[in-house]
């Protein structure tokens, strides 16, 4: 549905969206209309005062729609037709641009270049572009993501096949048939050589190609960054890294609970579920491409950050995200996130993140794009404070380590109750839990619960046997007896 234009006028300006007096600046518009082509597109709308909206209307406005259709035609390349024509609001009559996502991307100020001449949309201002960024509006153009492209001075040698094998023992048999279908290899003159995709997953020497595809993490004092308490840099395999993370901010936010009541669930202080899935996004969504740029989790007193490299992709807007719509930056890492259930539906994790802090009743968690990173920002319930003024200690570390590792949680302890009378699959166990969300299950129930030695594989030989089921272990079994007697 066309938004009305009086309505237009009272929003702010935006990604989408920018107001100009006149055309007494004309530099200024096309680097607009060429930040618009090569990102999301958008409306100009030349005739309003952009800081009171005042609607000036502009004089002579066929003249300066010629005068504007020339503009374009001669200082931007690859050519690009908008949409340019006269609008009336009340008396006056306004000069209206409306520019689409271009498929010719990236288009550049011929005086200024192809180099130095490309810019992008973000928030409500234009940002020239770096070579990588350009780079990946040219491959966006023609449907190629960074991770599919081959490395030619590589071979199936630099890749570490055993761990992939364990991360995928039971959902596929990697043999070079399958690591062609994965995008693992592809052939390059007469030869196979793996993908970025697969050496950011599993290179041997990932960390020497790409010295920029890890995660900081940082536990802060207060609400900036001006006082560090703990950090650690994850430079782990992307599919490990996941729950290294949340070890990580798990070990600053546990409170402890009451087991008493085992349908307890606001034991921790953090939204897990949340932040797994912003942290998942940012690995997938990353790009990899960009350098001197990891991946970036800062937990603060009363928020939790998750950064990552790298703009939204050319047509896509914060509202698009929201809405659930879906485009892969890196489609190998995708594709085996989803394989290795860290990811399910494409498209509905920050669907899932909006709807799981609506039911907690946490305030809207926000996703912006800032420099050429996306931040998305997950709200607490209440303030987290640490307890010192000053750094971190190796002794504190440890007692809060111990806390987390040897604390039994309240999900673990659920999953034991469910499994009192008899063996369940992961679908009967999740009935019986009332849980419909895969990942959040197998994350937070079941390998807490098979880590620590509570619960076990009933076919321990066939781990994605169709009819594998779980039963608990001696151990669990004793932790269920003390239990039962806990609650008499």
């Amino acid at each position: 549905m066309a938004i009305p234009l009086s309505s237009m006028i009272k929003m702010p300006e935006g990604k989408t969206l920018e107001f100009k007096r006149d055309l007494s600046s004309p530099k200024n518009v096309l680097k607009t209309i060429i930040a618009f082509a090569n990102t999301a597109g958008g409306r100009i709308f030349i005739g309003v005062e952009d800081e009171t909206r005042n609607i000036l209307g502009i004089t002579n406005p066929f003249d300066e729609e010629e005068r504007l259709c020339s503009l374009i035609a001669d200082n931007i390349a690859p050519k690009l037709i908008p949409n340019v024509e006269l609008a009336s609001f009340g008396d006056k009559t306004l000069l209206a641009v409306e520019v689409y996502p271009s498929g010719r991307r990236p288009h550049f100020m011929k005086n200024e270049g192809p180099d130095d001449g490309v810019y992008v949309r973000l928030g409500s201002t234009n940002r020239k572009a770096d070579n990588e960024l350009i780079e990946e509006l040219q491959r966006s153009a023609f449907g190629v993501s960074f991770d599919e492209m081959p490395m030619p001075d590589l071979s199936l040698d630099n890749l570490d096949i055993g761990f992939a094998k364990k991360d995928f023992e039971g959902v596929r048999k990697l043999n070079e048939e399958e690591l062609l279908t994965l995008k693992f290899l592809v052939p390059v003159q007469g030869k196979l050589v793996p993908t970025t995709g697969a050496m950011l997953l599993y290179g041997k020497n990932r960390n020497f190609y790409f010295p920029d595809a890890w995660v900081q993490c940082g536990r802060f004092i207060g609400k900036d960054k001006a006082d560090i308490f703990d950090h650690t840099d994850i430079h782990e395999p992307l599919s490990k890294s996941v729950e290294d993370v949340m070890l990580f901010l798990k070990k600053h936010a546990f409170k402890g609970a009451d087991f008493s009541n085992v349908k307890r669930k606001d034991v921790w202080s953090i939204p897990l579920t949340i932040l797994r899935e912003a942290v998942i996004n940012a690995i997938v969504h990353a790009d990899y491409s960009q350098k001197g740029a990891p991946i970036r989790v800062s937990f603060f007193d009363d928020r939790i950050e998750i950064e990552n490299p790298g703009i939204l992709l050319p047509g896509m807007t914060v509202e698009d995200v929201k809405q659930g719509v879906s485009r892969i930056r890196n489609r190998v890492i995708a594709r085996v996130f989803s394989e290795l259930d860290l990811i399910e539906q494409w498209g509905s994790g920050f669907r899932r993140i909006l709807k799981e802090a609506d039911k907690l009743g946490l305030p809207e968690p926000e996703i912006i794009e800032i420099g050429m990173r996306i931040r998305v920002t997950v709200y607490l319930a209440e303030n987290i404070e640490v307890k010192s003024s000053g750094k971190v200690t190796e002794q504190v570390t440890e007692q809060v380590t111990e806390q987390v590792t040897e604390q039994v949680t309240p999900q673990v302890k659920r999953l034991i109750l469910c499994l009192k009378k008899k063996p369940l699959s992961v679908k009967g166990a999740m009935e019986v839990l009332g849980l419909n969300h895969r990942p959040t299950f197998i994350y937070d129930y079941l390998k807490p619960a098979t880590d620590d030695g509570f619960v076990e594989m009933t076919q321990p030989d066939s781990p994605k046997s169709p009819t594998q089921k779980y039963r608990l272990t001696k151990k669990g079994k004793a932790l269920l007896l003390k239990t039962d007697g806990d609650e008499q």
